[in-house]
Order: C-alpha cells, then sequence, then structure tokens
C-alpha cells in the first residue's frame, strides 16, 4: 500500500508540475523538447559538484551500454494506469537501443542506429521506420542518445525519496512530447524515471538488476523479420 501511495504520489507531483508547465507556456508554439540521454555511473572520490547539472552529467560520464529488466507503467493523467508492462533493455551509446517487452505480451522496439523497429509477436506486423529527432521524445531515446544535459534541460535537484536522489529535468527545446523528466539514483545506480508528456500522461519506469558497460553483442541490435510478418514502412508497404 505505501508503494502504491508513493507512486499515486509522485505521479500528482508530475502532473501538478506539468500543468504549471503548461500554463506558462500556453499560445508558445511548443511545450517543450528533449534529446538527451540517461545512464548509469559511480561517483566514488569525485569531488562534490557544484550544481545538479553537473551531477547529473557525473552520471553520464563515462557510458558506453547497459542493460536492466524494467517494469513500466503508463498513468492516463488522472490516476488510471491505462498500461503496464514489463521485460528486458539493452542499451548502446550511441543511439541503439533493444527493449524486449515479455508482459503482457512479446513485443520488441529496437534501434540500430538509423532504423527503429516495432515488433508485435502476437500480430505477426513489424513497423519500421528512419530514426530522426521525433524519436527523441521516447524514454528509450532518453537513456541511449548523447549530448550535454545542459544544452537540453533546466536542472534541479529534489529532496531524497524512497532512498533515491531525485532530478527533476525541464526541457528547453520543442521537439519532443515530454515536458516532465524526474530520474532517481541509487549510490549512482539509475532506478527510476517518471516523465510527463503533453496530454499529461505519466509514464514510470523502475529498473532493476542493471549492469553497466558491459559487452553486448551485435546480434542484439538488429532485426529481421520472421516470414510471414508483415512489414509497414520502410522497405515495406
Amino acid at each position: 500500500m505505501m508503494a502504491v501511495e508513493r507512486a499515486a504520489s509522485a505521479a500528482a507531483w508530475i502532473r501538478s508540475a506539468a500543468r504549471r508547465r503548461a500554463a506558462a507556456l500556453r499560445g508558445a508554439a511548443a511545450l517543450v523538447g528533449a534529446a538527451a540521454l540517461f545512464g548509469a555511473t559511480t561517483l566514488l572520490g569525485a569531488p562534490a559538484p557544484a550544481t545538479p547539472v553537473t551531477e547529473v552529467d557525473k552520471y553520464l560520464n563515462g557510458l558506453s551500454s547497459w542493460a536492466a529488466d524494467f517494469t513500466q507503467t503508463i498513468d492516463d493523467g488522472h490516476g488510471n494506469v491505462v498500461r503496464s508492462a514489463a521485460g528486458r533493455l539493452f542499451l548502446q551509446r550511441p543511439g541503439k537501443f533493444r527493449w524486449d517487452y515479455r508482459q503482457p505480451s512479446e513485443q520488441l522496439i529496437l534501434a540500430d542506429g538509423k532504423q527503429i523497429w516495432f515488433y508485435d509477436k502476437d500480430l505477426a506486423q513489424a513497423n519500421v521506420r528512419d530514426m530522426d529527432t521525433s524519436l527523441a521524445s521516447t524514454p528509450a531515446s532518453l537513456l541511449s542518445g548523447s549530448g550535454s544535459v545542459s544544452a537540453q534541460f533546466t536542472v534541479t535537484a529534489l529532496p531524497p525519496s524512497d532512498g533515491l536522489q531525485w532530478y527533476q529535468l525541464i526541457p528547453k527545446h520543442a521537439d519532443t512530447d515530454f515536458q516532465v523528466v524526474r530520474i532517481g539514483f541509487d549510490k549512482g545506480d539509475l532506478r527510476s524515471m517518471f516523465l510527463a508528456d503533453k496530454l499529461n500522461q505519466i509514464t514510470q519506469l523502475t529498473f532493476t538488476n542493471s549492469k553497466r558497460n558491459l559487452t553486448l553483442s551485435p546480434d542484439l541490435f538488429s532485426f529481421v523479420p520472421p516470414p510471414g510478418v508483415d512489414v509497414i514502412g520502410r522497405g515495406g508497404k
């Protein structure tokens, strides 16, 4: 029950922040933008950072690959969970990622650095498109992209909660669907992420069993549609 209450409180906090953000930017051409990355690293022996931006940047330094189990929920903005999922995530910076969804059904989101594939095993359907700036709005691209956090976000530190150190990131540009991002670290490891989109939907990602800078097979980031799969998009329909 306490975990549910904490999640509800966090979702309410982000919805409130998103509403304030939307009100402040009403009438503007776009609300927000993001094209940065997150990863997990350790700050052993590092001097105390001067600003939250510096602190978050330090988490990213030296990250080349990452793998973790994940659980994902999507809240409709009114406290109702509209989707829950779980699986395994693999990242290879820059620009490559693989989200293997195992529950409630087998799905795959894969980026090979040039294209991104969406594959649904039950539907026997795959969608492929070129990777472009519009995909920077996905949690996968937030994790696997490249660039300076300070160039993309206004970063503030939040009080520690649930044993995690939290940071709030407000995008500076108008090329993404996300308004507010919150990330939580545990001793240098990325453990949680909340994202509020332009429709005020809340995506929560929780990461466990993470491994950093491991050797990943190139085959993880390559997808060939199985025989009989309907391919939509480039090279397909």
